[in-house]
């Protein structure tokens, strides 16, 4: 393992103009960003390995698993599993990601660890297509349903300018660790779809963000709750037709993966791999406005791992 600016070469090569986006080389998404290496990561930023194993490099920078989760804790591990996809369309979070994730939650030491997502295709044919339930349910969790509104709870989100309340599926109401697992991806409506994006699925009511200013929405639903941790898989990344994609053409292997505490600056850094400055995104330019989280990575202390 090197900590170093990741590579001279493109995270991207090969992307398509017709997308919107031109992958960045990870050096220069992340130059300006500190590294100190004796000091707190804010973040850490991997590329070149599978999935499961750059996470494991990752957690470990930070402290391990253990620093997030205590004994006896109830967890939510929040996948994008939203779409009746293979793994290889790159739609929805890699599944041994998610095993792996799950695998050192229950390590650490917590008392169940759920895994849900409030699917936009058939719930049971996206949890099975996404290799994600059989993934998770090898490793140990609880994968359950979030395909009712009798499942959801009411809450208020105060600091929400457009979006004041929501139903909350009532398992993360309970949950006392939230780790977010979004798939780096494009998104027709969004523009990209990251870690706050991710939130749509912890949600009942979808369609009033899509008719209300959704990117306020999305900005919004962050200020409710931020998870204890956000791991953004860039394994497979959809680099068109997104967010469910049409052909596995639609997706190139860039093996990257971005981790932090933070869903903004986690947000922030996925844009700019993604050939974007973070303030071009509207939710995540918002929300660096409702200061939920550092939107400018030059700020922060990134540890880059070449695998």
């Amino acid at each position: 393992m090197k900590r170093r600016d990741f590579i001279t070469k493109s995270i991207g090569a090969g992307i398509v103009a017709g997308a919107g986006f031109s992958l960045m080389p990870i050096e220069k998404a992340f130059g300006g960003s500190v590294y100190n290496p004796a000091a707190p990561y804010d973040m850490v930023a991997l590329m070149g390995g599978e999935a499961a194993s750059m996470f494991e490099k990752g957690i470990a920078s930070l402290g391990g698993m253990k620093a997030f989760v205590k004994q006896g804790q109830t967890v939510v591990v929040k996948p994008n599993m939203g779409w009746d996809r293979a793994p290889e369309y790159g739609a929805n979070t890699d599944p041994e990601l998610i095993a792996k994730i799950v695998g050192h939650c229950l390590a650490a030491g917590a008392k169940d660890v759920f895994v849900f997502d409030h699917t936009c295709d058939n719930w049971l044919k996206s949890y099975a297509s996404s290799g994600i339930e059989n993934a998770a349910k090898a490793a140990g969790a609880k994968v359950i349903s979030a395909d009712s509104e009798s499942l959801y709870k009411p809450v208020s989100v105060p600091k929400g300018k457009t979006l004041k309340n929501a139903k909350v599926h009532e398992t993360l109401l309970s949950a006392e660790v939230f780790i977010n697992v979004p798939v780096l991806k494009h998104h027709g409506g969004a523009l990209a779809s990251f870690a706050m994006k991710n939130l749509m699925g912890i949600v009942w009511d979808r369609g009033f963000w899509h008719r209300n200013d959704l990117q306020q929405c999305i900005a919004d639903m962050a200020s409710y709750r931020k998870p204890d941790l956000n791991i953004i898989d860039g394994y497979r990344v959809m680099k068109r037709n997104g967010p469910k994609g049409v052909s596995v053409s639609d997706v190139s292997l860039e093996k990257a993966q971005i981790i932090s505490t933070d869903i903004v600056a986690a947000d922030a850094a996925a844009a700019r791999i993604f050939g974007k400055e973070p303030d071009a995104i509207g939710h995540i330019k918002i929300a660096g406005e409702m200061g939920l989280g550092q939107i400018d990575i030059t700020k922060l202390n990134v540890n880059r791992i070449r695998i």
